[in-house]
């Protein structure tokens, strides 16, 4: 457990020097995108010095890291702290991803399953053609298709925004985010569909579930007495990487259905060149991703004891 926390602290410390160096790299300037072309050499050096950017890059690296680190980071442009800025968002890009990986679950754990027990099937090969088209498909296309069925064809739900009261009205505020959530889970679906299919196979065609078979188990009931742990083990990795994915993913079709989540946040942040904003928010995901794969990690060991010698 301390290796892994060591790990993750070092993980973060070198994910935030790698992006505030490439921003830093990126052509602009954050005193220019605020004051517009007319502005003078005075007023730009007046506003660099303000906003600290005139300062040495590591003494603002020094001072973003600390001002982060205390909750007092603030945006360029809004002079509002971080937490503010994202506190009502969360409730909106949270809910989107974690419903869109649980419904993903839902879709993909079954048909994974049958995708494998039938491989040679039609049924199987046509799941198999299916996540195979999936992947091929820009999960952008997949939410203005749904939008143009559901939304614009049929009416049934809205095509995007999200209820100006949040979730005082959870009816709406869960219809306003079915499409978004149905985008991702489809988007995902396709993936963790095709990592469930090789894990069941390989399980399938072990020595243990061929003793299972002939001492007269049926091939679902050797598969889900002994064969279900085991292929759990490769199917949380997958898991843990596509939640992660799901979070990223909000962050992009946030703004194709116009929420205002994180992912409208980072888009005006980076037109307004918010340096602190951007770099707050790329390691608020980069520090969920890593959190995730060291709990994907302890639950690997928790199913499999032989991994528990393994370094991480």
């Amino acid at each position: 457990m301390a290796r892994n926390i060591a790990s993750l602290v070092i993980s973060l410390v070198v994910a935030s020097l790698i992006t505030f160096v490439l921003l830093r790299l990126l052509p602009g300037d954050s005193a220019g995108a605020n004051l517009g072309v007319g502005a003078t050499a005075q007023q730009l050096e007046q506003l660099r010095h303000e906003l600290g950017t005139n300062q040495p890059i590591l003494t603002q690296y020094v001072h973003w890291v600390s001002d982060l680190l205390s909750g007092q980071s603030e945006s360029f442009i809004s002079r509002s702290t971080f937490g503010e800025l994202i506190s009502h968002r969360l409730t909106i890009t949270v809910p989107l991803s974690l419903l869109a990986f649980l419904l993903a679950l839902l879709i993909s754990t079954p048909l994974g399953i049958l995708a494998a027990t039938h491989r040679t099937s039609p049924v199987g090969l046509a799941i198999s053609g299916l996540s195979q088209l999936g992947l091929a498909v820009p999960v952008f296309w997949v939410g203005i298709i749904l939008v143009w069925i559901f939304a614009l064809n049929f009416g049934v739900l809205p095509a995007g925004n999200f209820p100006r009261t949040g979730w005082a009205d959870p009816i709406a505020a869960l219809r306003s985010l079915a499409l978004p959530i149905l985008t991702i889970a489809i988007a995902m679906s396709a993936t963790m569909v095709r990592f469930i299919r090789s894990a069941v196979i390989d399980v399938l065609d072990a020595d243990y579930m061929r003793t299972a078979r002939s001492l007269g188990y049926s091939r679902l009931r050797a598969l889900l007495r002994h064969g279900l742990r085991n292929a759990a083990v490769p199917v949380i990795a997958i898991c843990g990487i596509e939640l992660g994915t799901s979070l990223l993913g909000a962050v992009v079709i946030e703004n194709v259905f116009a929420l205002p989540g994180l992912g409208q946040l980072l888009l005006s942040s980076v037109s307004a060149r918010d340096l602190p904003v951007i770099q707050n928010l790329v390691m608020l995901l980069t520090a969920v991703v890593l959190i995730l794969n060291s709990l994907v990690d302890v639950a690997q060991k928790a199913l499999d004891p032989r991994l528990k010698g393994v370094s991480a």
